[in-house]
């Protein structure tokens, strides 16, 4: 019977070469042919796109292949298949592949971009999506909540591709455990770039979370591995772990504002990652929280964050905590961990009424810790006793806060081929991190069809353009003209402008020689500036004599709602006066949901104002959002200001970003927010910020200062100001009790 065997094995040999000889490409050019293809794939082949911009396509990829015969959805060439409009791709089914598709100018019309599920009944298994973009793909309202990719399923794959620019609420990508079918899933995560995430300015805006609180008590088993998290400054955890036995390593995080969070769930491996701070504001590393995390083989440079922000944090929790809060920390294993320049390594962080329990059974060893400065790096908020610490080492310093288990030693470091710095000598080789730790290259992830362009137009990157004063409508023909970086350069003379000037567009305004322009206003808004907007204001002098006779007129105004893309205004060397036709004419009024990146005005004289110089304060449903992240004000002038100079508000208990920042130095405040109608009867008026310096300032005949703390660790100093005729310092603890925590020093009261 061993002929009918041979022969059998032929006949088999036969059919799947015949199979596979079967299996076709078919190129579909319309949606309607994309349907129809779809209903007569079967193993092994492949559905290609034709080449082009398909718009409002939302795309239902439902089949069933098998492991040998994959069934594919491809473009026809990787990059050439511009998915925009109102479009989004669900794949469900077994043994697909998704490849080389382009999600821009557009945004989902569901809760996805990407989701590997038809419905709660049909999801995806043993499928990839792979070399796929999707950029600035964001609803224009920005509270409007939704996924770039949400994997469901088991055995999934997402890798090499690009996620870029998300502005709008919702976490980039998700790993979502709703039912049986979705836990315990075995993703992989690989070799994906996470470009830029902007600011936020409200909680909900990570970069990749697996699981969410009500299911972090079950294992996930999701591989991250091997992706490069490229300035994703969305909100406080860039990584939020959710669920138990993910396995998160050889990951690179460039400037990311924010850590790798473990928030809730056990049992987590986070190895092999690099963290680069650069000495970037608020830049983290890894956060431990709950049960059975191992942290080991990690190398953080450069990370300048703090608190929960920290380069390192520990967090305190509480004994049996509900499920959505914070767990104890309880067998954590730290050990050859690299901390290099890292300001701030915290134990017990979070400590406070709720969060009592401090860390047990966790053991923290074979450290390396390397400061150029001899200051303490380490932070403590409870009690240590429960983490056993052995053999950590510390560069040419002491810690005043921990003694038992820390050596002091004079370390060389040199940096490798690698790019990571190594002590020197054989005493050192089972400290730290290993010295073959390889950090993953940009240039190793993502699509390599797809360039990794620079998120940000920066100002006078473009042409210079002339402006000339003697033609009609000419600065609003020169801004309709211009592409974004563009400098619009101005000829002496008075520009008088009968027109709103919308600026949608990164863009700079100068006179060609300071103190020969007047700017003239004549509606009752100067600027907009709209959705990809930045104005810079150089060596001007705008004159509001000629605005109309009408209560509330603005000279710079964002969208009036809806701003979804962050902005930033530069005011400098610039003069701007008589504000004063009627009465609260406003300097600049931000819109509801609008985000400043930056405000800087400086070396600016600003006179004759009867409303409010700055109004940031817009989001009072108290929901932690505010209207700009960084506000800088230095060696200005302001007189005659009948509303408040600022007014700044970030409302709510939430803790997931880092602003406001206000530093306010080296200006001149004379007769400012004595108005009638300064219903705050401050000059400067500060709900929620978290960041504050003023100091060197010369306060006379003005309203005071009213300083309103909230939640977070809010960071306040008052320093080596002169005050004249100004009321006494308000300061008020909305959250924390006991005495006020602003620092208030070497300042002149006359």
């Amino acid at each position: 019977m061993q002929w009918f065997g041979k022969i059998f094995s032929v006949l088999v040999l036969g059919l799947s070469l015949s199979g596979q000889l079967l299996a076709k490409d078919v190129l579909v050019e319309s949606q309607s042919a994309f349907k129809s293809a779809l209903k007569k794939v079967v193993p092994g082949d492949a559905i290609v796109l034709k080449n082009g911009v398909w718009s409002d396509f939302e795309i239902g990829f439902f089949a069933e292949g098998t492991a040998q015969q994959p069934i594919t959805l491809r473009a026809e060439t990787p990059g050439k298949v511009i998915i925009s409009g109102r479009s989004n791709l669900r794949l469900a089914g077994n043994y697909l592949i998704v490849e080389g598709l382009v999600f821009k100018n557009g945004y989902t019309p569901t809760e996805e971009v990407i989701a590997f599920k038809r419905n709660d009944s049909h999801l995806a298994n043993n499928s990839r999506v792979t070399q796929v973009v999707i950029e600035n793909f964001n609803n224009p309202d920005r509270d409007s909540s939704d996924y770039w990719v949400a994997l469901y399923g088991k055995h999934n794959r997402f890798d090499h591709s690009y996620l870029a620019g998300k502005r709008n609420l919702g976490v980039t990508m998700a790993v979502r455990l709703d039912s049986a079918d979705s836990q315990q899933n075995h993703h992989q995560i690989d070799h994906n770039y996470f470009g830029h995430r902007p600011i936020l300015g409200s909680n909900g805006g990570e970069t990749l979370r697996v699981g969410t609180s009500t299911y972090s008590l079950t294992d996930s088993h999701t591989v991250i591995e091997n992706n490069y998290f490229d300035r994703c400054d969305g909100e406080v955890e860039v990584i939020s772990i959710k669920s138990g036995k993910n396995v998160i390593r050889n990951n690179v995080f460039f400037e990311a504002r924010g850590t790798l969070t473990l928030r809730h769930g056990n049992g987590n491996l986070v190895e092999g990652n690099v963290f680069f701070g650069n000495g970037a504001a608020h830049t983290g590393g890894i956060r431990v929280i709950n049960r059975d995390q191992i942290v080991r083989n990690n190398y953080l440079e450069g990370l300048t964050g703090t608190r929960f922000g920290s380069g390192f944090a520990v967090m305190n929790g509480t004994v049996n905590a509900p499920i959505n809060r914070y767990g104890q920390v309880v067998n954590a294993q730290i050990e050859n961990n690299t901390f290099i320049n890292v300001d701030n390594i915290q134990l017990g962080a979070g400590s406070d009424a709720e969060r009592n329990a401090p860390p047990v059974n966790s053991r923290m060893q074979k450290n390396l810790v390397f400061n150029d400065t001899a200051a303490d790096v380490f932070k403590i908020f409870d009690d240590m006793s429960g983490i056993a610490f052995a053999e950590n080492v510390l560069h040419n310093a002491d810690s005043a806060s921990l003694k038992q288990g820390f050596g002091s030693k004079k370390i060389t470091m040199k940096r490798n081929a690698a790019g990571l710095l190594m002590p020197q000598g054989d005493a050192y080789k089972n400290i730290g991190a290993a010295a073959s730790l390889q950090p993953i290259k940009k240039s190793a992830v993502g699509p390599q069809w797809y360039e990794k362009k620079a998120d940000r137009v920066e100002f006078d990157s473009g042409k210079v353009i002339a402006v000339d004063a003697g033609v009609e409508d000419s600065l609003f023909s020169a801004i309709a003209a211009a592409e974004t970086g563009d400098q619009l350069v101005l000829a002496p003379g008075r520009y008088k402008i009968a027109k709103l000037l919308e600026i949608n567009k990164v863009l700079s305004i100068r006179a060609k020689k300071s103190g020969t322009v007047v700017i003239l206003p004549g509606r009752t808004t100067l600027f907009e500036i709209q959705n990809g907007g930045s104005l810079k204001l150089s060596n001007l002098t705008i004159d509001g004599s000629e605005s109309p006779d009408s209560a509330g007129n603005i000279l710079i105004r964002t969208l009036k709602s809806g701003m979804y893309v962050s902005y930033r205004l530069l005011v400098e060397n610039t003069k701007v006066e008589n504000l004063n036709i009627n009465h609260s004419h406003h300097f600049l009024n931000a819109g509801s949901r609008s985000l400043a990146e930056e405000i800087r005005i400086q070396n600016s004289e600003i006179n004759k104002i009867t409303g409010d110089l700055l109004k940031l304060d817009k989001e009072i449903d108290d929901l932690g959002n505010y209207n700009a992240e960084t506000l800088i004000v230095d060696k200005s002038r302001f007189t005659n200001i009948e509303g408040a100079l600022l007014s700044m508000y970030r409302g709510g208990t939430d803790e997931s970003t880092f602003g406001p920042h206000l530093l306010f130095t080296q200006n001149h405040v004379e007769k400012v927010g004595q108005g009638s109608r300064n219903k705050l009867q401050a000059s400067l008026y500060l709900h929620g910020v978290q960041y504050t310096r003023i100091g060197n300032n010369q306060f006379v005949g003005t309203a005071g200062i009213v300083i309103e703390h909230t939640v977070g660790d809010p960071d306040t100093e008052i320093n080596a100001n002169r005050f004249s005729k100004v009321p006494a310092l308000k300061v008020s603890e909305l959250h924390t009790k006991g005495d006020s925590t602003v620092k208030y020093v070497g300042n002149r009261e006359e």
